[in-house]
Protein backbone atom coordinates (compact mmCIF):
# COMPACT_ATOMS: atom_id res chain seq x y z
CA UNK A 1 0.00 0.00 0.00
CA UNK A 2 2.61 1.99 -0.43
CA UNK A 3 4.81 1.74 2.42
CA UNK A 4 6.56 -0.02 4.58
CA UNK A 5 5.29 -2.46 7.67
CA UNK A 6 7.22 -3.02 11.08
CA UNK A 7 6.02 -5.39 13.65
CA UNK A 8 7.55 -5.43 17.69
CA UNK A 9 6.74 -8.47 19.40
CA UNK A 10 7.70 -10.15 22.69
CA UNK A 11 7.40 -13.42 22.36
CA UNK A 12 8.93 -17.09 25.10
CA UNK A 13 11.65 -17.29 22.16
CA UNK A 14 13.14 -16.11 19.00
CA UNK A 15 11.26 -19.31 17.48
CA UNK A 16 8.00 -18.47 18.55
CA UNK A 17 8.16 -14.56 17.28
CA UNK A 18 9.49 -15.58 13.94
CA UNK A 19 6.28 -17.94 13.12
CA UNK A 20 3.65 -15.30 14.52
CA UNK A 21 5.33 -12.49 12.62
CA UNK A 22 5.54 -14.75 9.38
CA UNK A 23 1.80 -15.21 10.00
CA UNK A 24 1.36 -11.29 10.42
CA UNK A 25 3.26 -10.48 7.33
CA UNK A 26 1.81 -12.65 5.38
CA UNK A 27 -1.95 -11.67 6.43
CA UNK A 28 -0.43 -7.99 5.68
CA UNK A 29 0.83 -9.15 2.08
CA UNK A 30 -2.86 -10.83 1.79
CA UNK A 31 -4.30 -7.82 2.17
CA UNK A 32 -2.17 -5.79 -0.20
CA UNK A 33 -3.13 -7.93 -2.79
CA UNK A 34 -7.00 -7.15 -1.93
CA UNK A 35 -6.84 -3.36 -1.49
CA UNK A 36 -3.68 -1.55 -3.22
CA UNK A 37 -4.23 0.21 -6.10
CA UNK A 38 -0.64 0.48 -6.36
CA UNK A 39 -0.77 -2.95 -7.69
CA UNK A 40 -2.70 -3.61 -11.10
CA UNK A 41 -3.58 -7.21 -10.28
CA UNK A 42 -4.50 -6.68 -6.90
CA UNK A 43 -8.58 -6.79 -6.17
CA UNK A 44 -8.99 -3.35 -6.09
CA UNK A 45 -7.85 -2.48 -8.97
CA UNK A 46 -10.14 -5.55 -10.78
CA UNK A 47 -12.69 -4.11 -9.29
CA UNK A 48 -12.35 -0.71 -10.46
CA UNK A 49 -11.96 -1.85 -14.59
CA UNK A 50 -15.29 -3.77 -14.21
CA UNK A 51 -17.46 -2.23 -11.48
CA UNK A 52 -19.55 0.24 -13.39
CA UNK A 53 -20.88 -2.49 -16.14
CA UNK A 54 -22.99 -4.52 -13.27
CA UNK A 55 -22.75 -5.44 -9.69
CA UNK A 56 -19.15 -7.58 -8.86
CA UNK A 57 -18.90 -9.91 -5.77
CA UNK A 58 -15.54 -8.77 -3.45
CA UNK A 59 -14.10 -11.03 -0.67
CA UNK A 60 -15.00 -10.15 2.81
CA UNK A 61 -12.37 -8.19 3.58
CA UNK A 62 -12.75 -5.88 1.00
CA UNK A 63 -16.60 -5.60 1.65
CA UNK A 64 -15.92 -4.85 5.18
CA UNK A 65 -13.63 -1.57 4.17
CA UNK A 66 -15.88 -0.78 1.95
CA UNK A 67 -18.76 -0.74 4.35
CA UNK A 68 -16.71 1.41 7.01
CA UNK A 69 -15.67 3.80 4.55
CA UNK A 70 -19.47 4.62 3.81
CA UNK A 71 -20.18 5.24 7.05
CA UNK A 72 -17.17 6.94 7.38
CA UNK A 73 -18.20 9.64 4.29
CA UNK A 74 -21.77 9.57 5.81
CA UNK A 75 -21.12 10.80 8.73
CA UNK A 76 -18.04 13.31 7.46
CA UNK A 77 -20.22 14.72 5.18
CA UNK A 78 -17.95 13.36 2.23
CA UNK A 79 -14.86 14.89 3.73
CA UNK A 80 -13.60 11.07 3.45
CA UNK A 81 -14.64 9.31 0.37
CA UNK A 82 -12.91 6.08 -0.65
CA UNK A 83 -13.99 6.89 -3.92
CA UNK A 84 -11.51 10.42 -4.59
CA UNK A 85 -9.44 7.87 -6.77
CA UNK A 86 -9.55 9.75 -9.79
CA UNK A 87 -8.14 13.40 -7.93
CA UNK A 88 -5.64 11.13 -6.10
CA UNK A 89 -4.10 10.36 -9.03
CA UNK A 90 -3.95 13.56 -10.79
CA UNK A 91 -2.48 14.66 -7.46
CA UNK A 92 0.41 12.01 -7.22
CA UNK A 93 1.46 13.33 -10.81
CA UNK A 94 1.60 16.54 -9.91
CA UNK A 95 3.61 15.79 -7.15
CA UNK A 96 6.02 13.93 -9.32
CA UNK A 97 6.07 16.75 -12.30
CA UNK A 98 5.67 19.93 -10.54
CA UNK A 99 2.64 21.04 -11.95
CA UNK A 100 -0.84 21.76 -10.46
CA UNK A 101 -3.61 19.28 -12.08
CA UNK A 102 -5.55 21.73 -15.16
CA UNK A 103 -8.60 23.01 -13.83
CA UNK A 104 -10.44 21.20 -16.56
CA UNK A 105 -8.93 17.71 -15.03
CA UNK A 106 -9.76 18.51 -11.90
CA UNK A 107 -13.57 18.93 -12.92
CA UNK A 108 -13.46 16.26 -14.93
CA UNK A 109 -12.48 14.07 -11.97
CA UNK A 110 -14.70 15.52 -9.74
CA UNK A 111 -17.49 13.79 -11.57
CA UNK A 112 -16.29 10.76 -10.65
CA UNK A 113 -15.85 11.19 -7.44
CA UNK A 114 -18.83 10.58 -4.60
CA UNK A 115 -19.68 7.94 -2.19
CA UNK A 116 -23.18 7.66 -3.25
CA UNK A 117 -21.96 6.43 -6.44
CA UNK A 118 -21.16 3.57 -5.07
CA UNK A 119 -23.46 0.78 -4.56
CA UNK A 120 -22.91 -1.86 -1.78
CA UNK A 121 -25.18 -4.89 -1.23
CA UNK A 122 -24.61 -6.68 1.85
CA UNK A 123 -26.50 -9.45 1.51
CA UNK A 124 -24.76 -10.39 -2.05
CA UNK A 125 -21.32 -9.00 -0.83
CA UNK A 126 -21.43 -7.26 -4.32
CA UNK A 127 -20.11 -3.42 -5.28
CA UNK A 128 -20.88 -1.85 -8.61
CA UNK A 129 -20.71 1.99 -9.49
CA UNK A 130 -22.94 4.10 -11.28
CA UNK A 131 -20.53 5.57 -13.63
CA UNK A 132 -17.59 4.04 -15.47
CA UNK A 133 -14.67 5.82 -14.87
CA UNK A 134 -14.38 5.92 -11.30
CA UNK A 135 -11.58 4.75 -8.89
CA UNK A 136 -10.90 4.05 -5.40
CA UNK A 137 -8.24 4.86 -3.14
CA UNK A 138 -8.17 2.99 0.10
CA UNK A 139 -5.06 5.12 1.36
CA UNK A 140 -6.75 6.80 4.47
CA UNK A 141 -8.28 3.49 5.84
CA UNK A 142 -6.85 0.28 4.94
CA UNK A 143 -3.58 0.70 6.08
CA UNK A 144 -5.09 0.70 9.81
CA UNK A 145 -6.82 -1.67 9.12
CA UNK A 146 -3.91 -4.63 8.00
CA UNK A 147 -2.29 -3.18 11.53
CA UNK A 148 -5.40 -4.78 13.36
CA UNK A 149 -5.45 -8.16 11.59
CA UNK A 150 -1.35 -8.39 11.41
CA UNK A 151 -2.50 -7.57 15.59
CA UNK A 152 -5.01 -9.97 15.38
CA UNK A 153 -2.99 -12.44 13.96
CA UNK A 154 -0.38 -11.72 16.40
CA UNK A 155 -2.71 -12.86 19.13
CA UNK A 156 -4.33 -15.76 17.49
CA UNK A 157 -0.18 -17.12 17.92
CA UNK A 158 -0.56 -16.04 21.68
CA UNK A 159 1.39 -13.22 21.18
CA UNK A 160 0.32 -10.85 24.43
CA UNK A 161 2.25 -7.81 23.89
CA UNK A 162 3.23 -6.25 20.25
CA UNK A 163 3.48 -3.11 18.16
CA UNK A 164 2.43 -2.92 14.25
CA UNK A 165 3.44 0.05 12.31
CA UNK A 166 2.36 1.05 9.08
CA UNK A 167 3.41 4.27 7.82
CA UNK A 168 1.48 7.10 10.18
CA UNK A 169 -0.39 4.05 12.02
CA UNK A 170 0.40 1.94 14.69
CA UNK A 171 -1.63 -0.44 16.87
CA UNK A 172 -0.47 -1.61 20.08
CA UNK A 173 -1.59 -4.75 22.50
CA UNK A 174 -0.02 -5.19 25.78
CA UNK A 175 2.38 -3.29 27.50
CA UNK A 176 6.15 -4.83 27.04
CA UNK A 177 7.99 -6.11 30.58
CA UNK A 178 7.98 -4.08 33.10
CA UNK A 179 6.76 -1.41 31.73
CA UNK A 180 3.01 0.48 31.83
CA UNK A 181 2.26 0.81 28.03
CA UNK A 182 4.07 1.56 25.07
CA UNK A 183 5.61 4.83 24.37
CA UNK A 184 4.89 6.35 21.46
CA UNK A 185 6.30 10.12 20.92
CA UNK A 186 3.69 12.38 18.99
CA UNK A 187 6.03 15.28 16.84
CA UNK A 188 5.02 18.47 17.96
CA UNK A 189 2.09 17.91 19.75
CA UNK A 190 3.56 20.03 22.92
CA UNK A 191 2.54 19.59 26.36
CA UNK A 192 -1.14 20.25 25.93
CA UNK A 193 -1.18 16.51 24.56
CA UNK A 194 -0.58 15.23 27.96
CA UNK A 195 -3.30 16.61 29.98
CA UNK A 196 -6.57 16.08 27.73
CA UNK A 197 -8.63 13.23 28.71
CA UNK A 198 -5.72 11.09 30.36
CA UNK A 199 -7.07 7.55 31.34
CA UNK A 200 -10.28 7.15 29.87
CA UNK A 201 -11.91 3.42 28.64
CA UNK A 202 -11.84 1.68 25.18
CA UNK A 203 -13.73 -1.69 24.97
CA UNK A 204 -13.14 -2.79 28.74
CA UNK A 205 -9.20 -1.71 28.68
CA UNK A 206 -7.43 1.51 29.55
CA UNK A 207 -5.23 3.49 27.77
CA UNK A 208 -3.43 6.58 29.08
CA UNK A 209 -2.19 10.04 27.39
CA UNK A 210 0.47 10.76 29.83
CA UNK A 211 4.12 10.33 30.46
CA UNK A 212 7.61 10.51 30.38
CA UNK A 213 7.73 13.74 27.57
CA UNK A 214 5.72 16.42 26.45
CA UNK A 215 4.79 14.85 23.52
CA UNK A 216 4.38 11.35 24.58
CA UNK A 217 1.81 9.15 24.88
CA UNK A 218 1.85 5.82 26.64
CA UNK A 219 -0.67 3.19 25.22
CA UNK A 220 -2.41 -0.15 25.84
CA UNK A 221 -4.66 -2.29 23.82
CA UNK A 222 -5.60 0.55 20.85
CA UNK A 223 -4.40 2.23 17.97
CA UNK A 224 -2.70 5.87 16.97
CA UNK A 225 -2.54 7.52 13.54
CA UNK A 226 -1.59 10.57 12.71
CA UNK A 227 -1.78 12.03 9.04
CA UNK A 228 -0.49 15.57 7.61
CA UNK A 229 2.35 16.91 4.65
CA UNK A 230 4.42 16.58 6.89
CA UNK A 231 6.64 13.76 4.84
CA UNK A 232 4.17 14.24 0.85
CA UNK A 233 3.65 17.45 -0.44
CA UNK A 234 4.34 19.14 -3.50
CA UNK A 235 4.94 23.43 -3.54
CA UNK A 236 4.00 24.91 -6.73
CA UNK A 237 4.06 28.66 -7.15
CA UNK A 238 4.71 29.45 -4.18
CA UNK A 239 2.15 27.29 -2.38
CA UNK A 240 2.24 23.89 -0.12
CA UNK A 241 0.04 21.29 -1.44
CA UNK A 242 -1.17 17.60 0.73
CA UNK A 243 -0.78 14.81 -0.56
CA UNK A 244 -4.17 14.61 1.25
CA UNK A 245 -6.85 15.80 -1.48
CA UNK A 246 -10.30 17.04 -0.49
CA UNK A 247 -13.09 15.40 -2.11
CA UNK A 248 -15.22 18.24 -2.06
CA UNK A 249 -12.99 20.28 -3.71
CA UNK A 250 -10.67 18.29 -6.07
CA UNK A 251 -7.64 20.70 -4.52
CA UNK A 252 -4.59 19.03 -1.81
CA UNK A 253 -4.87 20.75 1.37
CA UNK A 254 -3.03 24.08 1.66
CA UNK A 255 -3.99 24.61 5.44
CA UNK A 256 -0.60 22.67 7.01
CA UNK A 257 -2.98 20.79 9.56
CA UNK A 258 -1.57 18.08 11.65
CA UNK A 259 -3.94 15.42 13.22
CA UNK A 260 -3.12 12.37 15.43
CA UNK A 261 -5.97 10.26 16.52
CA UNK A 262 -6.08 7.70 19.18
CA UNK A 263 -8.82 5.33 18.92
CA UNK A 264 -10.02 1.44 19.91
CA UNK A 265 -8.77 0.21 16.76
CA UNK A 266 -6.80 1.02 13.59
CA UNK A 267 -9.97 1.38 11.10
CA UNK A 268 -11.23 3.93 13.25
CA UNK A 269 -7.76 5.81 13.82
CA UNK A 270 -6.44 5.72 10.27
CA UNK A 271 -9.70 6.80 8.54
CA UNK A 272 -10.71 9.47 11.13
CA UNK A 273 -6.90 11.09 11.01
CA UNK A 274 -7.48 11.57 7.17
CA UNK A 275 -11.33 13.08 8.01
CA UNK A 276 -9.89 15.47 10.61
CA UNK A 277 -7.02 16.53 8.28
CA UNK A 278 -9.70 17.64 5.97
CA UNK A 279 -12.32 19.18 7.89
CA UNK A 280 -10.00 21.45 10.06
CA UNK A 281 -9.96 21.21 13.17
CA UNK A 282 -13.36 22.90 14.17
CA UNK A 283 -15.14 20.48 12.24
CA UNK A 284 -13.02 17.63 12.80
CA UNK A 285 -12.90 17.78 16.72
CA UNK A 286 -17.23 17.35 16.53
CA UNK A 287 -16.74 14.58 14.07
CA UNK A 288 -13.95 12.71 16.62
CA UNK A 289 -16.46 13.59 19.43
CA UNK A 290 -19.49 11.42 17.83
CA UNK A 291 -16.95 7.95 18.30
CA UNK A 292 -17.11 6.75 21.43
CA UNK A 293 -13.37 6.57 23.65
CA UNK A 294 -11.53 8.51 20.93
CA UNK A 295 -8.80 11.27 21.42
CA UNK A 296 -7.56 13.96 18.87
CA UNK A 297 -4.99 16.01 18.62
CA UNK A 298 -4.63 19.12 16.10
CA UNK A 299 -2.10 21.36 15.01
CA UNK A 300 -2.51 23.71 12.70
CA UNK A 301 -0.11 26.58 11.20
CA UNK A 302 0.25 29.54 12.75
Amino acid sequence: MGGRARIVVYAPDRAAAERACGDAFARIAYLEDIMSDYRPTSEISRLCASASGGPVKVTSELFFILQKSRELSRRSGGAFDATVGPLVKLWRTARKTGVLPAQDEINAARKLVGWQKMTLDSEASTVQFKLPGMQLDLGGIAKGYACDEAMRTLKRAGIKSALVEMGGDMVVSGPPPGRKGWEIEVLNAGSTFNVQRSGFKVQGSTFKVQGSGANTATLVNCAISSSGDTEQFVEIGGVRYSHIVDPRTGIGLMDRIAVTVIAPNGVISDGLSTAVSVLGAKQGRTLASTYPGVFVYIRTAR
